[in-house]
C-alpha cells in the first residue's frame, strides 16, 4: 500500500493523518503518531474519513444555469459577467466569500485577486462565523493576532479552564490530550464555564453553568479580585489603570448577581487561579459567537496579562478554533476588515502590498464581512458573488433571508465538491473543486502549525483545485502576468515572501524563512509553528516569552469592558433561549460526515435539547416532534430532555440541512446580531418560542438506492449504504397507507411505480408493507401513531441480501427487522466500533461498572475516547436504577 502523511480536513486542531491507499484502490485512515497535533489520535470523525471518499453526489463538471458545460465556457461566462458587473457599477459590487476549508494557497490567489487586482475589499470568509472575535481580542490586547499557546502547554498547565467549549465533542483530540495529562497527574485542575452541563464536565473539577452570557462579568471579577491582591500586576502594561477601573466595581456580590452563580464558587474559582502559576484558558465559540464576543475573549486576556501567565510553558489565553485552516485564513488576509499577511488597510499597508503584487488597483478600505454583505447582496448593492467551499445558505444567522438574497442576485457562483446542498441550488454557475486527498497545500491550525494537506486520489471527473480555477479567471480579467501560477508550491513562496517583506520584526506573522523552499521541499514540509524566520528556521513553539508585543511601543494593552448580556432578552411571545453547537459525530453542514454511515448512528435526526421542567411546561414529552420559531423563521426537531440543560435555554445542533431533512436548519431561527468590533454573529443566543408539533403518525421507509425524501410534513435522512432511509413524522391524518405510497412513488423511477406488495394493518394502528420487484425486495414501509422502534441494521442486511430465502425476507422485513427490546435500546453511542446502548447496559448489568471494564469487553471508548462521558453516564444511570429499585 502507498501511505500518505496529510492532515485532517474538520475542525482547527489540525492532526495528522496517514492515508493508506491500496492497489484496489481502497483508502485505509489511521492517526499519525509523528504529527505533533495528534501524536496518533483521531476523534470518531477524522477515523470515518475513509467513508467520505466516494463519488455519489459530487459536483465532477461545470454547470451553467443548470446545463453541463465545458471548463472554458464556464471560466468565460465567470469572467466576462464578472467584468461586465465591475464596468457597469464598480469593484463593490462584487465579493468572494471563503471557507476555512479552503487551502491557503488558494486564499492566497482569491484575496489577491479580489483585494489586489479587482480591487474591492469584498472578500470575507465563514471564519467570521466562529473566529473574528478571536483575532479581535488578539488584536487589541497584543497588536497582531498572535495565539501565544501551544497545545503542549494545555498538558503542561496546572490548571485548564474551559471557557464556552463542549471540548469533548468540538474538539476530542484536545479535549484526550487534557485528560491524559490529568490522568498522571491528578492534581490538575479542570474548570469549566458553560451554562450547559456537557460531556466536557465529566474531568471538571469545578463547573460554573453561568447565566448564558455573562462571561466577561465573571472575567472582570477575576481582574478585580487579582488588583485587590497586586494592584501592580507582573507586566509593563498599557491602559492598565483604566481596566482595572472598570473592573473594581465587580466584586463576588455582583459578580455572583451578573452571572446567576454563588459567591462560594466565583471565589473558588478566582483563588485558584490567583494561587496556580500555571494556568490555561482554552475558550471557543461559547465566547466568539456572541454580540460582545470581543470583548469577552479581552476579559480572559486582561486577567492573563495583569497576572502575568502567559510566555512561558503551561499558561496563556487559547483561543482554539473550528475550521482546519481557520487561521490560514486569517494569514492569507480573508477577512473583509484584513489585506493580506496581517496587514491592514493603513496607507503604508496598502502602499506595501501594492508594491509587492505589482499593482495600483490594491482596496483602500475595510469591504463588507459576512451579515452585512449578505444584506447588500439582497439590497442589490452587491450583483455578483463568488462562494468558494461553504455552505452560507445554512451557517448563516437569519439564513432564510441569506437564501431570499442569493436568490434575487444577478450572479452566484459556487465552487463545491457537492452537486446538491442548500447553496448550491441558488448558484448560476457551478464550478467542480478538488476534495480532501485529492487537493494539495498547507492548513494552519489553532497553535500557528502549518501542515501539508497531501493529494493521494486522482482529480475525479472535470474537478480542478481552487486556486487553478481562481487563476484562470484572473488571466481571462486581464491580470495574466502576477496569475502565471502552474503549482501550489509558488503561490506559498509568494505568500511566505509577502509575510517578510519590509517587515523587520513589526508583525507577528513571518514565515520569510520559507519563501526559498523549492517544489521537493514544499511537498515534504513537516509541521511547523509560525513564526518561522532566519533567527527561528525551525518555528516558534509560544510567544511573548520575552513579554514583547506588537504594538508600536512593544507593549501589551488591558482592554477597559464593560460587560454586558446578549442583546435579545426573553420575553411573553418568546419567552427560551436558543444555544446553537456541534455535536460530537457531524461536522459544519454535513455535506461530508452526512456520507459516513457511522457517523449518524449516535443522534441520527436533529433534535432540540431542553431541560424536563420546561418540557413539562410547555406540553412536550421526550422524542416527540416540536416546532422552534423565532421573528426571523421556524424548524422541526425531536425533543429530548437533559437536567444538565439550564431552565430556560435550548440547546440545537448546527449541522442539519434540506438534503438531509425537511425543516432543520437553526441558523433561519438566528438574528443577523453582531459584535460591533469583530461583526462575528451572536449565534449562541436567540430568544425562541417551543410548541408540540401535534403529530398524527410516525413512519419509517427504507427503499434500495438514492431516492427522494418523502411527502411529509417532517422528514430526517439517515444515511445507509445502498439504501434510502428516512424517518417522518406528519400532523395530517393517515388515511390510506396505499394512497400515501402511490404518491410518493409516483416520483421515483418507473421500477417503483410497478411493483407488488404486502402489507397489513395492526388494530393499534400499524400499517406495514413490503414493495418487490420480482423476486427482490426493494422498499419496507411502517408506519404508526407512535415513534416506532425498528431494527434498522437488520432490514439493511435483509434489503441488500438476495441469498436469503424468500419467505425469510418477507417475514424479516413483515416483522420490521424482528426488533427486540434490546436492539431498540438507544443510538450507537461508541462510533468507532458501532457498539449501542443495548449492548452497553446488558455489560454493565453483567458486571462492567467502569469505562474501562466496558472498553476491555466491548471496545467501547478504547480508540478517540469521545464516548468515555456517555459511558460513564450509562454507569451513573445503571446504579440509580437499581438504588430506585431497592428502594421500592
Amino acid at each position: 500500500m502507498n501511505t500518505c502523511r496529510t492532515t485532517c480536513p474538520y475542525c482547527g486542531v489540525g492532526c495528522g493523518v496517514l492515508a493508506e491507499v491500496t492497489a484496489e484502490g481502497q483508502v485505509a485512515i489511521s492517526g499519525d503518531k509523528a504529527h505533533p497535533a495528534n501524536f496518533g489520535r483521531l476523534c470518531v470523525k477524522g477515523a470515518a474519513l475513509g467513508d467520505t471518499l466516494d463519488l455519489a453526489g459530487r459536483l465532477l463538471w461545470p454547470m451553467v444555469d443548470g446545463k453541463r458545460v465545458a471548463w472554458d465556457n464556464a471560466l468565460d461566462k465567470v469572467a466576462n459577467e464578472l467584468r461586465a458587473i465591475i464596468d457597469q457599477y464598480g469593484p463593490q459590487a462584487v465579493a468572494f466569500y471563503g471557507s476555512g476549508q479552503l487551502l491557503t494557497e488558494d486564499y492566497y490567489v482569491a484575496n489577491k485577486l479580489m483585494k489586489g487586482f479587482i480591487g474591492s475589499a469584498n472578500m470575507d470568509t465563514n471564519s467570521r462565523l466562529c473566529m473574528a472575535s478571536a483575532v479581535m481580542g488578539y488584536k487589541r490586547a497584543f497588536g497582531a493576532d498572535a495565539v501565544p499557546c501551544s497545545y503542549e502547554d494545555i498538558e503542561r498547565a496546572d490548571m485548564v479552564v474551559l471557557v464556552g467549549s463542549n471540548t469533548a465533542w468540538a474538539h476530542p483530540v484536545v479535549y484526550q490530550r487534557l485528560l491524559q495529562a490529568k490522568q498522571q497527574r491528578p492534581a490538575l485542575r479542570v474548570v469549566v464555564i458553560d451554562p450547559r452541563r456537557t460531556a466536557t464536565c465529566d474531568i471538571a473539577d469545578l463547573h460554573l453553568p453561568l447565566r448564558p452570557g455573562s462571561d466577561a462579568g465573571l472575567f472582570n471579577g477575576l481582574l478585580h479580585y487579582l488588583a485587590q491582591r497586586d494592584r501592580r500586576g507582573h507586566l509593563d502594561l498599557t491602559d492598565g489603570e483604566t481596566a482595572l477601573d472598570h473592573a473594581q466595581r465587580w466584586t463576588p456580590e455582583q459578580t455572583a448577581d451578573f452571572c446567576a452563580l454563588s459567591q462560594q464558587e466565583i471565589t473558588l474559582f478566582y483563588r485558584w487561579f490567583a494561587d496556580t502559576d500555571n494556568v490555561v484558558t482554552v475558550y471557543s465559540q461559547g465566547i466568539n459567537q456572541s454580540s460582545s464576543g470581543s470583548d469577552k475573549c479581552n476579559a480572559i486576556i486582561n486577567a492573563h496579562l495583569f497576572s502575568g501567565k502567559l510566555g512561558y510553558p503551561g499558561s496563556g489565553p487559547f483561543s482554539i478554533t473550528g475550521q482546519p485552516n481557520a487561521m490560514g485564513g486569517r494569514e492569507v488576509g480573508g477577512l473583509a476588515n484584513q489585506l493580506a499577511a496581517h496587514m491592514g488597510f493603513t496607507p503604508q499597508d496598502i502602499d506595501r502590498v501594492g508594491r509587492f503584487w505589482g499593482t495600483t488597483r490594491v482596496a483602500q478600505h475595510p469591504g463588507l464581512n459576512a451579515v452585512p454583505l449578505f444584506q447588500a447582496i439582497e439590497q442589490g448593492e452587491v450583483k455578483a458573488i463568488w462562494i468558494m467551499g461553504t455552505n452560507p445558505v445554512v451557517s448563516l444567522p437569519d439564513a432564510d433571508r441569506a437564501r431570499r438574497a442569493l436568490q434575487r442576485c444577478p450572479l452566484v457562483i459556487v465552487s463545491d465538491v457537492m452537486r446538491h446542498t442548500d447553496t448550491t441550488a441558488c448558484a448560476r454557475v457551478l464550478l467542480p473543486a478538488l476534495a480532501w486527498g485529492e487537493k494539495d497545500g498547507t492548513v494552519t491550525n489553532s497553535e500557528r502549525r502549518i501542515s501539508r494537506q497531501r493529494a493521494f486520489l486522482p482529480s475525479p471527473g472535470e474537478a480542478r483545485a481552487d486556486w487553478w480555477i481562481l487563476t484562470q479567471v484572473a488571466q481571462r480579467l486581464g491580470f495574466t502576468a502576477a496569475f502565471s501560477y502552474t503549482h501550489p508550491a509558488q503561490i506559498f513562496r509568494e505568500h511566505a515572501a509577502l509575510s517578510g517583506f519590509e517587515n523587520h520584526g513589526t508583525r507577528a506573522f513571518d514565515i520569510s524563512a520559507l519563501a526559498t523552499l523549492s517544489d521537493a521541499q514544499w511537498h515534504a514540509l513537516t509541521p511547523v509553528q509560525w513564526p518561522v524566520t532566519a533567527d527561528a528556521t525551525q518555528g516558534t513553539a509560544r510567544l511573548f516569552s520575552e513579554g514583547r508585543c506588537w504594538h508600536p511601543d512593544g507593549r501589551a494593552r488591558l482592554i477597559p469592558i464593560v460587560p454586558s448580556l446578549p442583546a435579545a432578552a426573553p420575553d411573553r411571545h418568546y419567552p427560551l433561549i436558543l444555544n446553537t453547537g456541534r455535536i460530537r459525530d457531524q461536522w459544519h453542514t454535513m455535506t461530508r460526515t452526512g456520507k459516513a454511515a457511522r457517523l449518524l448512528r449516535h443522534l441520527s435526526e436533529p433534535y432540540c435539547e431542553m431541560h424536563p421542567q420546561d418540557a413539562a411546561d410547555n406540553g412536550i414529552h421526550a422524542s416527540e416532534i416540536v416546532r422552534l420559531s423565532s421573528a426571523h423563521g421556524w424548524m422541526l426537531a425531536k425533543a429530548q430532555l437533559d437536567s444538565g440543560q439550564q431552565r430556560g435555554s435550548v440547546f440545537v445542533p448546527m449541522h442539519w440541512n434540506q438534503q438531509f431533512s425537511g425543516q432543520a436548519r437553526v441558523g433561519s431561527l438566528i438574528a443577523p446580531v453582531t459584535d460591533p468590533h469583530s461583526g462575528q454573529p451572536e449565534s449562541k443566543h436567540a430568544r425562541i418560542r417551543i410548541q408540540p408539533w401535534a403529530t398524527r403518525w410516525f413512519g419509517e421507509i427504507f427503499l434500495l438506492g438514492e431516492q427522494p425524501p418523502p411527502p411529509c410534513g417532517y422528514w430526517s435522512k439517515i444515511t445507509a449504504t445502498g439504501i434510502s432511509h428516512y424517518r417522518m413524522a406528519e400532523r395530517e391524518p393517515f388515511g390510506d397507507g396505499w394512497q400515501w405510497l402511490a404518491r410518493y412513488t409516483a416520483s421515483m423511477a418507473s421500477t417503483f411505480q410497478q411493483l407488488t406488495y404486502q402489507w397489513a394493518q395492526s388494530g393499534d394502528g400499524l400499517f406495514y408493507a413490503v414493495g418487490w420487484q420480482g423476486q427482490q425486495a426493494v422498499m419496507a414501509f411502517y408506519a404508526q401513531r407512535e415513534p416506532l422502534v425498528l431494527a434498522s441494521a437488520v432490514i439493511y442486511e435483509t434489503l441488500l441480501n438476495d441469498d436469503l430465502p424468500l419467505a425469510e425476507r418477507s417475514r424479516i422485513l413483515l416483522s420490521g427487522g424482528a426488533c427486540t427490546e434490546q436492539d431498540a435500546m438507544g443510538a450507537t453511542v461508541c462510533s468507532c466500533f458501532g457498539v449501542g446502548e443495548g449492548a452497553i447496559m446488558q455489560a454493565i448489568r453483567g458486571g462492567c461498572q467502569t469505562a474501562a471494564a466496558l472498553g476491555t469487553q466491548l471496545k467501547c471508548g478504547t480508540n478517540c475516547g469521545s464516548c468515555i462521558p456517555e459511558l460513564k453516564a450509562l454507569i451513573r444511570q445503571h446504579g440509580e436504577t437499581i438504588a430506585l429499585q431497592h428502594a421500592g
